[in-house]
């Protein structure tokens, strides 16, 4: 692929990012596998301790002297315990626990790693990219990594989202379609008005801010990256493409699912982090929208609730009571290293790219577009 700005500014070949998805499935050798293919690989590290987060980088860095990224989210306040009851939640979950082999779930003392120490580790690192999802940091703590050279990115579901963090700083905006997998980042309005297609999205973001953006949403392959492009695309962020990698942390039961999946069999559920996020539908997601279902408790108290059991349903290829994140491009997956992955993408999109070249651009004498 020829060099763009967004090449330029990362240091790398290609315009293709691996999406950097928490929960183990962006491996260390994932992440530098694309990157040592030319793209840019991306550490998932919101589930992470700091000492877990340093540990990752460090591991990379063993295996690539590529640029890689490393991804946070932005913390949500702190869920005022007067604000919800686990009681329903605890009782609907325990039969669910017990079919995976644990005791009844309990409330944890705490619900997810210390955002602030998280953002510190990271920053310590000065890694070559930085990016955020679920909000905007302060615009000092964009600066702060600016400062030890790092780029920084934020993730959008809408103009208005891609403004605010233009004018928070960032070297450049990810535009996350509706058809995206896992969890939405939006953050400036509600989710149900913020589900804008990849194919609405991204023009308008190209022409509302002044820093390179990144397509995000439902691009499997070559055919997708040249739409991006068409539409304004300094490059491409893809997740569910490279689940089925060889490299990467996705559990037996997760891959077959991916690899079963049809166009058809994506939801946005609240189901198993309390925030809306796109997978294959199964059994807890059809339980959790019963009509006698509890209401899932804010994220990310659901998250952490469900979470022995999704670590569990892992370990014994349970594929019901998984968290199956996955995008509305997912039967396009393939079985591929991730290195090989890349430049079948690389070739993949010079191949539509030469076939568009030689199409004709005017019709045939006595012919009409009407």
């Amino acid at each position: 692929m020829t060099a763009n700005g967004l090449t330029k500014l990362l240091g790398i070949e290609h315009s293709i990012i691996q999406a950097p998805m928490a929960g183990g499935t962006t491996t260390p050798e994932l992440v530098a596998a694309v990157s040592n293919a030319g793209g840019l690989g991306s550490i998932g590290a919101a589930y992470l301790t700091p000492a877990q987060i340093t540990e990752a980088i460090a591991t990379v860095r063993r295996l690539t002297d590529r640029p890689f990224g490393v991804n946070l989210f932005v913390a949500p306040s702190a869920p005022d315990p007067g604000a919800w009851d686990s009681g329903p939640m605890l009782s609907f979950l325990s039969p669910h626990y017990a079919a995976v082999g644990l005791p009844p779930p309990e409330v944890p003392g705490s619900f997810a790693p210390d955002p602030e120490a998280q953002w510190a580790a990271v920053l310590a690192e000065r890694v070559p990219v930085f990016s955020f999802t679920f909000g905007v940091p302060d615009r000092a703590l964009i600066a702060a990594f600016q400062a030890g050279g790092t780029r920084v990115f934020g993730s959008a579901t809408t103009v208005a989202e891609a403004r605010i963090l233009a004018e928070a700083g960032v070297d450049g905006v990810v535009a996350q379609g509706s058809e995206a997998g896992a969890h939405r980042a939006t953050f400036a309005a509600g989710f149900e008005e913020s589900l804008v297609g990849t194919l609405a999205l991204i023009p308008q973001v190209v022409d509302a801010v002044d820093v390179p953006v990144v397509a995000s949403g439902g691009i499997m392959d070559g055919r997708g990256i040249v739409a991006a492009e068409a539409l304004g695309a300094a490059g491409v962020q893809l997740g569910t493409a490279f689940l089925t990698t060889d490299e990467a942390g996705t559990s037996p039961a997760y891959r077959n699912a991916l690899l079963r999946a049809r166009d058809d069999q994506t939801v946005i559920t609240r189901a198993f982090s309390g925030r809306p996020a796109r997978g294959i539908v199964n059994a807890f997601i059809e339980q959790m929208s019963a009509p006698d279902a509890p209401e899932p408790l804010p994220f990310p108290v659901q998250n952490a609730l469900t979470g022995p059991m999704r670590r569990a349903a892992a370990q014994q290829d349970d594929a019901e009571r998984l968290a199956l994140w996955a995008g509305q491009g997912v039967a396009l997956a393939r079985t591929i290293g991730a290195g090989e992955l890349v430049a079948r993408l690389v070739e993949e999109r010079e191949r539509v790219v030469r076939t568009l070249s030689a199409a004709p651009t005017t019709l045939p004498p006595g012919e009409s577009r009407a």
